[in-house]
């Protein structure tokens, strides 16, 4: 066994942008930062700890339920908390971190990532990370653990993408991972273990304590199979090169719609600063309004680079459409819809793979308005309860406008002593069918565990509405079903009122907590998607080859199913008004009827065989829009909608 020297301050490389190597260069050793935290005050720590039992007592949705399933009182805790705290005096008040960490580990007994303890300055905004990127893949002879990236500028012997990892600071790694997943939240054991191999290498700050080890020592397996041992220390940097939004916007509209796992957003736009250089070039090239880089080939070009990757993919059996979102945190609902169409319009007809393996979620707008574009069928948005208190009704009677649907059953739950306010869509129905069907080919989704939020939103809505299979790389998702709202916005929201229980927390820190849980709908119709997540239709596991040639063996399974699905679609080809009647040319792909809708009145319905129809609508010269409507068996399988004047 051959040993590396320590690399504790790590040389890299020029990367593609050249802030990015600057930014990095920059990263602190973990004992540095550390010698410049702890800065709380006990009347500090006792205003959080005040704040923390407010929300969780009386604005957090899933109480009942967390305390039924784990067992946990994370409300008592805080009261002892508190309690131990009057007794305290600066002196003799324990060091910070143990405070933090205990406040971190009530959070995190409800195994639930919208609620949050948020860490203040100096944690706030940093990424302790190490330089290279572990995952998770299966074969016949069982579960490996195998190095899939590495920073540029670094390198150890025999350490490249491929390498295997047989222990971490000495403890076998599969155990390893368990222990790990152990500390982090997570609804469910697929997910937990999730966070676990992912937070061996990245943790960002504004929700974990740093690493208790200033170093690890990952004994690995080189190309050849000889063993090596490389010590390497934590860095800390700043986690700023791609922004988020999450703490940007006022409480209104899209900010109070919003379902995202903190943790994985900061991890996720860690890892493209750390491994994808050339993406952070792409977006701040976008957003200073310069010529962005090229993408690589094959690859089309997106508006959003750090939203949106799409392109074709070549599999045994046929060329299908791929796009990937990695997040739906954006502000501008807008936007993201029509870039989104924009990129479903340039996918190959056959079939589409749908992928949102990591995404942690976003906008719950984004998320549901999306489905619409991808079946023929009238989208149902997820309905979303409060649960029913003083606070939370009286939040609900100053903010009317955005939080009145909820009011009526609130404050009838004083009489009648109901736990949930009535189940209310955060998005418009009429919003989530506007603009209808935008890609007709069949569509399979891949999820994994480290799908959260508005997310397992989406994936909910995809399977409930039937629009295609899912392909689960994990056996479930992250199961985070419900709008989270931050600590500021409730402040925020009672602004103006005298007798507000509210109180700004000092020096950055934060709280998030799950505020409106969401339902299912179809035949899961009442279901909640917290703790449960979405089960998906196909099992996968990743392969080796996956992890290190692009997802090439799950693209071949995604083909696979995509092959064995008819695809259907139906447009309008021409649209003439004369004598006044409207004239529509009408092609369709495995359609045997269609059905005519002028100004949303049905109008004509014809048997098609040959694939395409001339249907004549009298008295309609002057109409606005026509829709219509392709159906197989009896089943409605593809919609198109034409604009005429």
């Amino acid at each position: 066994m051959t040993r590396s020297a320590d690399r504790s301050a790590p040389d890299f490389v020029p990367h593609a942008a050249e802030t990015v190597r600057e930014h990095l260069t920059a990263a602190a050793a973990l004992p540095d930062f550390l010698a410049g935290a702890g800065t709380l005050t006990l009347a500090e720590r006792r205003l959080i700890v005040d704040q923390a039992l407010l929300m969780l007592d009386q604005n957090y949705v899933h109480l009942p339920l967390k305390s039924a399933m784990y067992a946990v009182n994370p409300v008592q805790r805080l009261r002892v908390l508190r309690r131990r705290l009057e007794r305290q005096t600066e002196e003799t008040k324990p060091l910070e971190w143990l405070f933090h960490a205990e406040l971190s580990e009530i959070f995190h007994s409800v195994r639930d990532l919208h609620t949050n303890y948020l860490l203040p300055a100096p944690y706030a905004g940093k990424i302790a990370f190490l330089p290279f990127l572990v995952e998770r893949y299966e074969d016949a002879r069982g579960e490996h653990f195998m190095v899939t990236h590495v920073a540029q500028g670094f390198s150890a012997p025999g350490f490249a993408p491929g390498v295997e990892i047989t222990h971490w600071s000495g403890v076998p790694i599969a155990k390893a991972v368990d222990l790990n997943a152990a500390r982090f939240a997570g609804s469910n054991a697929a997910a937990r273990r999730s966070r676990g191999i992912q937070s061996l290498t990245l943790r960002p700050l504004v929700m974990h304590l740093p690493p208790f080890e200033e170093w690890v020592t990952v004994t690995y397996l080189d190309a050849e199979g000889t063993a090596h041992e490389l010590r390497e220390s934590w860095r800390i940097v700043d986690n700023n090169l791609l922004p988020s939004f999450v703490r940007a916007a006022a409480p209104t509209g899209a900010a109070l719609a919003v379902g995202l796992d903190l943790d994985m957003d900061e991890a996720n736009r860690a890892k493209v600063m750390l491994f994808a250089p050339k993406v952070v070039a792409r977006q701040q090239a976008l957003e200073a309004g310069e010529a962005a880089p090229e993408v690589r080939a094959g690859e089309i070009s997106s508006s959003m680079p750090k939203v949106f990757r799409a392109q074709e993919v070549q599999t045994a059996a046929g060329t299908f459409g791929y796009i990937r979102i990695f997040t739906f945190h954006e502000l501008n609902v807008e936007g993201f819809i029509n870039e989104f169409v924009r990129l479903l319009r340039q996918m190959p007809a056959r079939g589409l793979i749908l992928d949102v393996r990591d995404n942690g979620g976003g906008v719950i707008w984004n998320s549901e308005l999306a489905l619409q574009t991808l079946t023929p069928r009238r989208v149902t948005p997820e309905p979303t309860q409060f649960i029913n208190t003083p606070l939370n009704l009286r939040i609900c009677r100053r903010n009317q406008e955005d939080l009145g649907a909820w009011l009526p059953s609130m404050e009838q739950a004083v009489e009648i002593g109901a736990t949930y306010s009535s189940a209310v869509a955060l998005t418009p129905e009429d919003g989530a069918n506007a603009i209808g069907q935008q890609y007709d080919g069949p569509v399979v989704l891949i999820t994994s565990a480290r799908c959260y939020s508005a997310t397992d939103i989406f994936a909910a809505g995809f399977q409930d509405h039937q629009i295609g299979p899912v392909l689960g790389t994990d056996e479930n998702t992250g199961a985070g079903g419900a709008n989270v709202w931050e600590h500021k916005h409730l402040v925020d929201l009672l602004t103006g009122d005298p007798e507000t229980p509210y109180r700004p927390l000092p020096k950055g820190a934060g709280m998030r907590v799950a505020i409106r849980r969401s339902l299912r709908v179809g035949s899961n119709s009442g279901t909640p998607v917290e703790d449960l997540g979405i089960t998906p239709d196909v099992a996968y596991r990743m392969t080796r080859r996956d992890l290190l040639e692009g997802n090439a063996d799950l693209f071949e399974r995604a083909g696979e199913i995509l092959k064995g699905l008819t695809p259907h679609g139906v447009s309008i080809t021409d649209a003439t008004a004369a004598d006044g009647a409207l004239r529509l040319k009408v092609k369709a792909t495995n359609i045997d009827r269609l059905d005519v809708y002028v100004d949303q009145r049905p109008r004509a319905s014809v048997d098609l065989s040959d694939g395409q129809a001339d249907v004549t609508v009298p008295d309609a010269a002057a109409a606005h829009l026509a829709r219509v409507e392709g159906f197989a068996g009896g089943e409605l399988v593809a919609t198109n909608t034409a604009q005429l004047n």
